[in-house]
C-alpha cells in the first residue's frame, strides 16, 4: 500500500513539475536568459556577477510570465492544435486560477528583480510582458502583422542585457534590438510554414500574406538579408561602443548566408523539409552570433 502511495506521489510531483515547465516554457525562457546575459557581457566594462545573476533570474521570470499569460488566453485554441493540445491548461491538469497565480507572481518577481538592477531594465521588462500578452497574443487571430508586434518583446532581451550593464539605452542597445528583431521574421515564418495547416484550423494566419507560397518566402529572404546586414554593420563602427573585428563579421555573415541558402532553397522547392532546415539554421544563428560578439568583445 505504502509503495503505491509513494509512487503515486512521485508521479503527481513529476506531473506538477512537468506542467509547470510547460506553462512557463522553461526551454524558451532559458534561451531568452542566454541572450540577455550575452547582451550584458557585450556591454559590461567589468562583469558584476551579482547583477548578471539578477538579470538571468529576472529575465527568466519575465519570459515565464509572458508564456503563462499567453497559455491562459489561448487555452481553448491550444486544445484544438496537435502541437499544443497536451499542455496543462487544455487537458485540465492545471486550473486557470493556478496558472494565473503563477503568471502574476512571475510578473511581480521579474519586474522587481530587474528594477533592483536599474529602473530602465524593469521598464523594458514590463513593456515586453505587456506587448506579448495584451497585443501580440490577441492579434494572432486578426492579422499576419501580429508577427511584427511579437518581434518587439522577442527582441528586448538582447538589448535588456546592455541596458542592465550600462543603465543606458543608446545606439548600441538599438543595434542589439534590431539584430534580434529582424532575425525573428525568417525564424517565425519558417515555423508558420511548418505549422500552417494547424494554425489554419484555429484561424491563425502566421505567414506574411496568409498564404504558403513563394510570396511568403520572398519576405523571409528579404528580412534575412536585412538581419545579415544589421548583424555585420558594427564592423563599420557605426554602432557606438559596440563594434566587432572583420573576422567576427565574416563568421557572422557566414551564419547569415547559411540561413539565406535555406531561404532560397525553400523558395525553389516550397517543401516543409527546407522550411525545417531554415528554422534550425536560424536557431544556430541566434545561438552562435551572441557568443561570437562576446568573444570579440573580450579580445578588444
Amino acid at each position: 500500500m505504502n509503495t503505491t502511495v509513494i509512487s503515486e506521489n512521485k508521479v503527481t510531483m513529476q506531473t506538477i513539475l512537468t506542467d509547470f515547465k510547460q506553462l512557463t516554457k522553461v526551454g524558451l525562457s532559458l534561451s531568452v536568459v542566454f541572450s540577455s546575459v550575452a547582451g550584458y557581457l557585450i556591454a559590461a566594462e567589468t562583469v558584476n556577477y551579482f547583477t548578471l545573476f539578477l538579470l538571468a533570474v529576472g529575465g527568466f521570470f519575465m519570459v515565464g510570465a509572458s508564456n503563462a499569460f499567453n497559455q491562459i488566453i489561448e487555452k481553448d485554441v491550444d486544445g484544438l492544435m496537435k502541437r499544443t493540445q497536451n499542455r496543462p491548461l487544455p487537458t485540465g491538469r492545471m486550473s486557470v486560477n493556478t496558472a494565473l497565480v503563477i503568471a502574476i507572481l512571475f510578473t511581480l518577481l521579474g519586474i522587481s528583480i530587474l528594477y533592483s538592477i536599474n529602473p530602465k531594465s524593469a521598464l523594458f521588462g514590463a513593456i515586453s510582458i505587456f506587448i506579448y500578452t495584451s497585443v501580440y497574443t490577441p492579434l494572432k487571430a486578426v492579422t499576419p502583422l501580429t508577427v511584427f508586434v511579437g518581434a518587439i518583446p522577442g527582441a528586448i532581451p538582447f538589448m535588456l542585457g546592455w541596458v542592465a550593464a550600462t543603465n543606458n539605452f543608446g545606439i548600441e542597445a538599438g543595434f542589439l534590438f534590431m539584430i534580434q528583431f529582424f532575425w525573428q521574421f525568417p525564424h517565425f515564418w519558417a515555423i508558420g510554414w511548418l505549422q500552417h495547416e494547424e494554425y489554419k484550423k484555429v484561424g491563425y494566419n502566421m505567414l506574411p500574406m496568409g498564404k504558403k507560397d513563394k510570396g511568403a518566402v520572398k519576405q523571409i529572404i528579404f528580412y534575412t538579408v536585412i538581419m545579415l546586414l544589421v548583424s555585420i554593420a558594427p564592423v563599420l563602427k557605426v554602432s557606438g561602443d559596440f563594434y566587432i573585428y572583420p573576422i567576427t563579421a565574416i563568421l557572422v555573415a557566414l551564419l547569415g548566408i547559411l540561413m539565406l541558402f535555406y531561404g532560397l532553397k525553400l523558395y525553389k522547392s516550397e517543401q516543409n523539409l527546407d522550411a525545417r532546415k531554415l528554422m534550425l539554421s536560424s536557431i544556430l544563428y541566434i545561438t552562435i552570433v551572441p557568443i561570437l560578439y562576446v568573444v570579440d568583445k573580450f579580445l578588444h
